[in-house]
């Protein structure tokens, strides 16, 4: 089946994707009711252990995350002697490759994979002050996982509410499934590489434009469109060129995305009196009423990338953040993965099927 489509590669008790019916669950909880009670530290302590937290217990987990924000010197040094033709992710990529595995390489554990969850937000603002021209700013040890890490991007601490944004946004994509970088770190894992290859290659996959950068493209087409009363046209436009709409569709659900109703919540909360949240709401209506007109037998319905692009620019972060931002997310699904292949490992090693010429 070309590129393993339909294809079960792995038992896993993380999380389950129904397509058909619009459900993602978490552990035998659902994510969008999760991404409205629960903080971001306390889901991934579902995914990596199997429950949430008690009280305490949640004290202690978010303790384990803060003493181990700042970056090491040697980290430090390697970032800052990037080029600037050296992207965000390509930037990201090296940063977590340079980072100390604490631990023996095999297997991985919770205790070495919490240090690099907790210093991704860390590379991420390090390198974007870098890149800009700005000091980058320290992390704190008082601040959540979902604070800190839009102070040490601002220099201020954040509102309530575009911390509590931040967080929805987190929980809803921490955990996918069997997605393309998601498997990658399997891969990885499966022949007893330590923990920090299995994000490299979970984040060289996720850098590719079919993966991760859908959020700043779903800007760019709202951009373009500019005003509700363009919006018919360019859709049929972009429509009658066979061109895809950005934010609607996805390889999976055939049904509304359960993680774009619940950041459609998130987002009328935070900027339901801004003109851009209304012109996406329009054409959120035009593409959907277009959608069903030129492809009637194809399910195609909003994705999580269209209420992720609004959301994301509410809280005030630059496009060129997005796919980062993203990947501070899925890092705890990819490191829950890791633990898990970890747990009853084999192998992955797929057959091909040669088509080439044979000799005489």
């Amino acid at each position: 089946m070309a590129g393993l489509e339909g294809v079960p590669v792995a038992d896993t008790h993380l999380s389950m994707v129904d397509g058909q019916r619009g459900h993602l669950i978490y552990r035998g909880q659902w994510a969008d009711k999760l991404a409205h009670s629960h903080s971001f530290e306390e889901v991934t302590h579902l995914l990596w252990v199997g429950r949430l937290p008690e009280h305490r217990e949640s004290e202690r987990w978010c303790r384990d995350w803060t003493g181990k924000r700042a970056l090491p010197a040697s980290t430090v040094r390697i970032l800052d002697s990037l080029g600037t033709e050296q992207g965000m992710m390509e930037s990201l990529r090296t940063g977590v490759s340079s980072l100390p595995w604490e631990g023996k390489t095999w297997p991985p554990t919770p205790e070495a994979l919490v240090g690099i969850l907790a210093r991704v937000p860390t590379l991420v603002s390090h390198r974007w002050h870098r890149l800009q021209g700005t000091d980058p700013i320290p992390p704190r040890e008082d601040l959540t996982h979902a604070a800190n890490y839009l102070y040490m991007l601002t220099g201020k601490e954040p509102s309530a509410a575009h911390v509590q944004a931040l967080d929805a946004y987190w929980v809803l994509t921490a955990e996918h499934g069997l997605n393309a970088s998601t498997f990658a770190a399997r891969v990885v894992t499966s022949t007893q590489s330590d923990g920090l290859s299995g994000l490299v290659a979970a984040i060289g996959a996720l850098k590719g434009p079919l993966h991760g950068g859908a959020p700043s493209e779903v800007e760019g087409m709202l951009e373009q469109i500019g005003d509700s009363n363009r919006a018919a046209a360019w859709i049929e436009r972009r429509l009658r060129r066979g061109e895809r709409l950005m934010g609607f569709g996805h390889r999976i659900y055939r049904t509304r995305d359960p993680r774009a109703e619940s950041l459609r919540v998130v987002a009328q909360r935070l900027a339901s009196e801004e003109p851009w949240f209304r012109l996406a709401l329009q054409v959120e209506e035009e593409a959907l009423r277009q959608l069903r007109q030129w492809k009637p037998h194809r399910e195609l319905h909003t994705n999580v990338e269209f209420y992720a692009a609004v959301v994301l620019k509410a809280i005030g972060l630059p496009r060129e953040l997005y796919t980062p931002t993203f990947t501070v997310a899925r890092t705890a699904g990819w490191c829950a993965h890791i633990l898990e292949q970890a747990e009853n490992n084999r192998i992955i090693r797929p057959q091909s099927r040669y088509i080439g010429s044979f000799p005489d």
